[in-house]
């Protein structure tokens, strides 16, 4: 039992469904587990225990008669607490919510929860998910389990830390400039970003609406990217409340013939310079798909200083005005010091001013970034600049420092993170994988080539 709470999302669904566990045992091992690294992490913020039994023992009464629920039937689950669960506190990290109890999940968590899953509790995320650490007023800071005394990366880093150090198969965080990329890179699991537009944001405390509207989805967290292929299309497709969601088929990444693909590969955006060890494993990764004979080309997307440029100045004038609107809507006075790079005197004084130019800027470079994918079919590169990083570290950080990630929020371009090495210190490194529009089986199908090649996940030292 205490290798199998390392394994594969599928492979507890497997080993439930063909009883050579129960659901019960698989729970009650996961719990244990946070019991024993949740003090030195802090990922898990609220557990449901006896819920969690309970659900658990349903489904095995199900699974002794032969019923089965769905594909997750029995596998132990956390979820970021940005995303409301019925009956447990969802406070999204901000003073406003400590005490507020969804009368009913989020779709997402419903469609997982309908697909099996069980549910054993609430990650932590930073106040609004808006910081590159995951630290809030109501429940402190949460650290990486390969070295207490460095980040898990934002928004969704309780997510990533609990999932690498063994407390749960399968996670959703929410991506509005990184926040499932980098978390994954981090802490060595693997996440995606979807396409803008395939999984619904009702009941995220960022909600669908706004001026970031097309920034944030929601996306499946994991240890082995075949659970993220397992997750998605659970979660994916239109709810009723969400407008923006559209029903786009999703391909198999197990049908992509990744040898025909076109890949651009690049360790150097141009405008901020990775770690060497960041350089090396995405130089690593691409050498390796090489081999295995891929064809690749080294060439960064063009025109990154202007997106990223654009990226910055839509921010910069609308994210001040928005986290306020939202600290109003939850009630909060005061909010944590992760949001003061947000709420500066500038931030806020072009809150309601957002230029229609930049606008009309921002969708011409969206249409002119298209046109890449006429000579590729996907882009192989670093999922940041930095390693874990101490604790505090992210507060100077620029949105120059997160031209690797908040581009392809703004393209709407789906990415996923695979671990693919570590540094000289130990740390997990991983990779990050673009794709066009409504293609992640492209984005998985190399994130899983890449994971065969170069190892995939590794246990931290907790």
């Amino acid at each position: 039992m205490s290798d199998l709470i390392f394994a594969s999302a599928s492979r507890i669904a497997a080993a439930v469904r063909q009883r050579q566990i129960s659901a019960r045992e698989i729970v009650d091992a996961c719990l244990a587990r946070i019991d024993s690294v949740n003090p030195r992490i802090n990922a898990v913020v609220q557990l449901v225990p006896e819920r969690a039994r309970a659900e658990a023992d349903a489904l095995d009464r199900l699974a002794a008669g032969g019923e089965f629920v769905g594909p997750l039937h029995g596998v132990p689950i956390t979820l970021k607490d940005s995303l409301d669960t019925e009956g447990i506190v969802s406070t999204g990290g901000t003073l406003g919510r400590k005490d507020f109890v969804p009368a009913q999940d989020a779709p997402v968590v419903a469609r997982l929860r309908a697909a099996g899953a069980v549910l054993l509790g609430k990650s932590n995320t930073p106040e609004l998910t808006f910081s590159g650490e995951t630290n809030n007023l109501i429940y402190g800071r949460s650290c990486n389990p390969f070295d207490p005394e460095r980040s898990p990366g934002g928004s969704s880093g309780g997510a990533a830390a609990i999932v690498a150090s063994g407390g749960a198969a399968l996670e959703l965080g929410s991506d509005t400039g990184g926040s499932i990329r980098e978390p994954a890179h981090l802490c060595g699991i693997a996440g995606l970003k979807p396409t803008a537009g395939r999984t619904p944001r009702s009941g995220h405390i960022v909600p669908f609406g706004g001026v970031l509207d097309a920034l944030t989805q929601i996306g499946p967290m994991a240890r082995y990217v075949e659970d993220l292929a397992l997750a998605l299309p659970l979660i994916c497709g239109p709810d009723g409340r969400d407008p923006a969601i559209v029903p786009v088929p999703l391909g198999e990444p197990a049908a992509v013939d990744v040898t025909a693909l076109r890949i651009a590969w690049y360790d150097d955006n141009g405008i901020i310079t990775p770690a060497d060890d960041v350089r090396r494993v995405v130089a690593a990764a691409a050498e390796a798909l090489a081999r295995d004979g891929l064809r690749l080309e080294r060439k960064c997307l063009p025109g990154m200083r202007h997106l990223v440029d654009l990226t910055t100045q839509f921010r910069e004038t609308t994210s001040a005005g928005y986290i306020r609107r939202l600290l109003e809507r939850y009630g909060t006075e005061v909010p944590s010091s992760e949001l003061d790079g947000y709420l500066t005197d500038a931030g806020l004084a072009t809150a309601n001013c957002v230029d229609p130019a930049l606008l009309e800027a921002i969708d011409d470079a969206r249409s002119r970034a298209l046109g890449f994918f006429t000579d590729y079919d996907a882009i192989l590169c670093p999922p940041s600049f930095a390693l874990a990083r101490p604790h505090r570290a992210s507060h100077a950080d620029s949105f120059d420092d997160w031209s690797y990630l908040q581009v392809f929020n703004l393209l709407g371009w789906p990415g996923a993170v695979v671990r693919a090495g570590e540094s000289a210190a130990g740390l997990p490194v991983g990779v990050q994988i673009v794709a066009p529009p409504w293609c992640e089986d492209v984005a998985l199908a190399l994130a899983i080539r890449i994971e065969a090649l170069l190892g995939g996940y590794r246990r931290p030292p907790l």
